[in-house]
């Protein structure tokens, strides 16, 4: 996978190249492209942007200068930096398979157009599901807004260029996009695979069925005077599965009850679930 960010603080994406994503670019699994936005201003200042039309506060993100930015990323001409991993790992393996992207080359057609993501509160809610798909992915290239944002004509001639989506990580308003790309493209890298040890471990996280992860334990069996559960140490995986499973449901029933009305209007809860959550 390649991923490409446009942006204003390039210095801001470093953490792309550390812990797991550094591990990924060096087993050459992921490649990734921080691009200074600034490097596409024409005037004497760099400017990016201007004061909004039919006034108020704040500025907006020029399209002069966006424009050309994405054309030449979604090209291949890409001024900017490839990030390198901050620290050697263990165990490096070859590229990984790909085992399908989410638009696929028709036979015969030229090849399908990159992803662009533009973090935005005014975007879809990033989820689960959008990391799954969009780690199948071979080129991401995400648009970091400040100010009051980039002026809408950037995203909606985008579309010639590239699949666009939206996207907002919470209800809550950033300074910038470079919080947020961090965040789902973390999200969605962890996903690919070779990048985890153990596809378990994305397997069975929150959301991956619909419910939150229940908790989780790990040596000294007691730790100021409380004590792993039980079943955790019992040996029998079918119990302990079950537990997950409960745990899991009353977790989620507390913290997010809305998502066990999906589950429930969707026919995702068993007879031994709706036992559980009845108590």
């Amino acid at each position: 996978m390649r991923l490409d960010v446009i942006t204003i603080f390039p210095e801001y994406l470093e953490p792309l190249r550390h812990a797991l994503l550094g591990k990924a670019i060096e087993q050459g699994i992921l490649e990734v492209g921080v691009h200074d936005l600034r490097a596409w201003a024409t005037d004497v200042h760099k400017s990016v942007d201007d004061t909004p039309y039919g006034g108020g506060p704040g500025m907006v993100m020029k399209p002069s200068v966006w424009g050309p930015a994405l054309d030449d990323v979604a090209t291949g001409d890409r001024p900017g930096t490839s990030l390198e991993s901050a620290l050697p790992h263990r165990n490096v393996i070859g590229i990984h398979d790909r085992t399908g992207a989410a638009e696929e080359d028709a036979p015969g057609a030229g090849p399908a157009k990159p992803l662009l993501i533009v973090p935005t509160p005014a975007g879809k809610p990033f989820t689960q599901a959008m990391a799954r798909s969009w780690s199948q992915e071979d080129h991401i290239v995400f648009a970091c807004g400040r100010y009051e944002g980039i002026d809408q004509r950037v995203v909606d001639n985008a579309c010639e260029r590239y699949r666009v989506e939206e996207v907002s990580i919470g209800d809550y308003v950033l300074i910038g996009g470079e919080v947020a790309v961090l965040v789902i493209a973390e999200a969605i890298v962890r996903l690919i695979p070779g990048v985890l040890g153990n596809a378990r471990s994305h397997q069975e996280d929150s959301f991956s069925d619909g419910l939150l992860e229940g908790p989780s334990y790990t040596k000294p069996q007691v730790w100021r005077g409380l004590e792993v559960p039980e079943v955790l140490r019992s040996g029998n995986h079918a119990k302990v599965d079950r537990w997950r499973r409960d745990q899991a449901l009353l977790r989620t029933a507390q913290r997010r009850p809305e998502l066990i009305e999906q589950l429930r209007e969707s026919g995702g809860l068993s007879a031994a679930d709706e036992e559980v959550l009845r108590g």
